[in-house]
């Protein structure tokens, strides 16, 4: 009875799997009517090698996924967050970095959703709208700051310094990789504060030690005095060094607390400075140029804009060649023209140009660095000098510290290399300018 059973469902099953094959061959007979009869009796024989390819593209398929599965388990352990949107900012997967950094844990995998719902930053929605619409990758860098709606949960967390490189992907998709810059900023304002702190610890020794020279000097006869003055000239370069550090790092904290803006007069502030700098210069017989607007007015911190000139022009004197003239040129910049951002009304712009012997290329994207000091060629000590006077390289902030007075101001600055003299060439543009049309070329 058991192996009758059996033998009729065996039966049953084989004419089953038989009326299938008939079912399919009428089928494909219906689909190739439209062609002739060569072409349906060659693709009905076809159908054992269209079971092995569709076997085949299953096969690739599965690898595909396993591939992209092996990706995705990389970049959850890489060290950079990652996340990737549709052609409409919608999230398709992000890593676990990315999840961290961004606090997204309201979004779970196989989750498609609208990065803006998820993450409220206009700044990251935009790059990747720009990268989108330029197919070229794209960096920014902002502060995140995030946002939640339970009150309580906000005060929990701090905000970020993220930087995003953006990259176009097919079909419209961009992909993200993000990078903390937190701890990076955190560790750099430790580091400041532990400089400020023993810059001002250094201050009052080092005021002590040069009343002391001080007295010496006026109690030494020559030839001890000459050690005597050296030590002087050793111990106010590192009061100017402690100063200027604690200048700039104030500057940098808060560009505007040390701004007490008034109405400049820029070409007599520039015959001041040049007055104060002048016994520096005959030693190597150096002459200053003035072309330009005659008389120009700024508003800005007249001793901040000292300070400025007094730097850059010391450089020159320090970086310029014997019997050399060192230029400098005053021109205003209408709006349309000027190099400062978001700036309605026109600027002072000021090149200072020197017969040195320039800076090197790898030196010009690091100039206004803290202590840079840059190639050798520059150093003082390599320029002929004829004086008997010690010579006193520069501390590495003057140019820093001119930066941050510049942009302090809302000003704009970069340094490059006259084609004409060969010499350094800075240029700067300062805003709030007031003056007249008339001009003059003396020396």
């Amino acid at each position: 009875m058991f192996l009758l059973g059996f033998s009729l469902g065996l039966g049953l099953g084989i004419g089953f799997w038989m009326w299938q094959q008939v079912q399919l061959e009428h089928y494909l007979k219906r689909i190739f009517k439209p062609l002739n009869s060569h072409y349906t009796e060659v693709a009905l024989p076809l159908m054992p090698r269209l079971r092995e390819q569709i076997s085949v593209l299953m096969q690739k398929r599965q690898n595909l996924q396993d591939s992209l599965e092996t990706y995705q388990e990389l970049l959850n352990v890489a060290p950079l967050g990652y996340l990737q949107v549709d052609e409409e900012n919608q999230l398709l997967w992000c890593n676990k970095l990315a999840k961290e950094m961004l606090y997204l844990e309201r979004w779970q995998p196989g989750q498609v959703r609208l990065l803006l719902e998820l993450v409220r930053s206009y700044e990251l929605d935009r790059l990747i709208e720009q990268t989108r619409d330029c197919q070229q990758p794209r960096v920014k860098e902002w502060v995140f700051h995030p946002s939640f709606e339970n009150a309580a949960a906000m005060l929990e967390v701090k905000s970020l310094a993220l930087r995003a490189s953006s990259f176009p992907l097919p079909q419209g998709q961009v992909g993200v990789f993000l990078e903390n810059r937190q701890p990076l900023l955190d560790m750099n304002q430790a580091r400041e504060r532990s400089f400020s702190d023993l810059a001002h610890e250094l201050r009052t020794p080092l005021t002590s030690i040069r009343l002391v020279v001080e007295t010496l000097q006026n109690r030494l006869e020559p030839p001890l005095n000459r050690w005597v003055n050296r030590l002087m000239q050793e111990v106010d370069r590192l009061i100017n060094l402690v100063q200027g550090w604690l200048d700039l790092t104030q500057m940098e904290t808060d560009p505007t607390i040390q701004l007490n803006p008034e109405t400049v007069e820029v070409r007599s502030l520039i015959a001041s400075v040049w007055e104060t700098l002048e016994p520096l210069a005959q030693q190597q017989n150096l002459n200053l140029s003035y072309s330009g607007i005659e008389s120009v007015f700024i508003k800005a911190d007249r001793s901040r804009i000292y300070q400025v000139f007094l730097n850059l022009l010391d450089n020159c004197i320090k970086y310029s060649l014997a019997d050399t003239t060192i230029q400098v040129n005053a021109k205003i910049v209408p709006a349309e023209a000027t190099e400062i951002h978001n700036s309605t009304s026109s600027s002072l712009e000021i090149d200072i140009i020197d017969a040195g012997v320039g800076f090197s290329s790898a030196d010009l994207p690091h100039v206004f660095e803290r202590f840079y000091r840059g190639d050798k060629a520059r150093a003082r000590n390599q320029v002929p000098d004829s004086h008997s006077t010690p010579t006193t390289i520069g501390s590495g902030l003057g140019l820093a510290i001119v930066k941050q007075i510049i942009l302090a101001h809302g000003g704009w600055i970069k340094a490059m290399n006259h084609p004409e003299t060969g010499g350094a060439w800075i240029q700067f543009q300062l805003p709030e300018v007031m003056a007249n049309n008339s001009s003059q070329d003396y020396s």
